[in-house]
């Protein structure tokens, strides 16, 4: 029976000041998603500890957010679809 790997890669969206936070962490010849397991593998707070830590924000900036989420989407299926030439 033979065993292969395959490697899946999922888009994800992330606001610039996590970018900066998972970039500054990010070592030499690492992944993001190295950075990633690395941090969440040593974290030692589950994740709903971090659950309503967003309830401040009001809809305005709820809009906001969804907007450039919305926009970069948009920005990486048509250059996803650039490089496939489709």
């Amino acid at each position: 029976m033979c065993t292969r790997m395959f490697m899946v890669t999922k888009t994800i969206t992330i606001m610039e000041d996590a970018y900066r936070l998972l970039k500054a962490r990010k070592k030499v010849n690492e992944s993001f998603s190295d950075v990633i397991r690395r941090e969440l593998k040593t974290s030692k707070r589950p994740l709903i500890d971090f659950a309503g830590k967003w309830n401040f924000l009001d809809k305005k900036d709820i809009d906001l957010m969804k907007a450039t989420i919305k926009e970069s989407r948009e920005y990486s299926l048509g250059h996803r679809k650039e490089k496939l030439k489709l």
